[in-house]
């Protein structure tokens, strides 16, 4: 592994597809990464050899993807003492709420971040928070990332304003 800043890890590679934006949004900052699939009931030696390697090479931040028994996050919280944020993947059985809840209910000690179910791109933007609290060029493409999405929105409530919810509908 070459030294990266964030490691996207995922318990099997039916999560690529909702990753994707983690990995598209990690880019436009040009924060570094790795996606890796790893499956800490199906190979769990390889799993911990890797939580060793992202110890070793000091990642900074590491966002891992898991759904149904989603122990993922966990063990690489457990291993690695950077920030963790787990993204709770969408199951087939409980929409999610079973990865949901596998996630956030880490116990004392081992804290993992978790955002919405599914929610890949808002685990990017919390992982370049955290890496913008030391260095100053991510946390201004933050701050402009935010100003854009602060400008689309006006303009949205202008443009609603402007033609009526009925026409600004039958534009969308």
């Amino acid at each position: 592994m070459s030294k990266v800043d964030v490691a996207i890890i995922m318990g099997s590679d039916s999560d690529l597809p909702i990753m994707q934006d983690c990995a598209k949004f990690l880019s436009q900052m040009d924060i570094s990464y790795e996606i890796s699939v790893l499956s800490v009931h199906r190979c769990p030696d390889e799993a911990i050899d890797y939580a060793k390697t992202l110890k070793e090479n000091k990642v900074k931040v590491i966002i891992a993807a898991a759904g149904g028994a989603a122990h993922l996050p966990g063990i690489f919280a457990a291993i690695v003492p950077v920030p963790v944020i787990g993204v709770p993947i969408k199951s087939k059985t409980l929409d999610g709420l079973d990865s949901l809840y596998s996630i956030v209910q880490m116990p004392s000690g081992i804290p993992v971040a978790t955002v919405a179910i599914n929610g890949a791109k808002n685990a990017a933007i919390l992982a370049a928070s955290i890496i913008g609290v030391s260095d100053e060029n991510i946390r201004n493409k933050l701050i402009s990332f935010k100003e854009e999405m602060k400008s689309g929105v006006i303009a949205k409530n202008e443009k609603l304003h402007s033609l009526g919810y009925e026409s600004y509908i039958s534009q969308m």
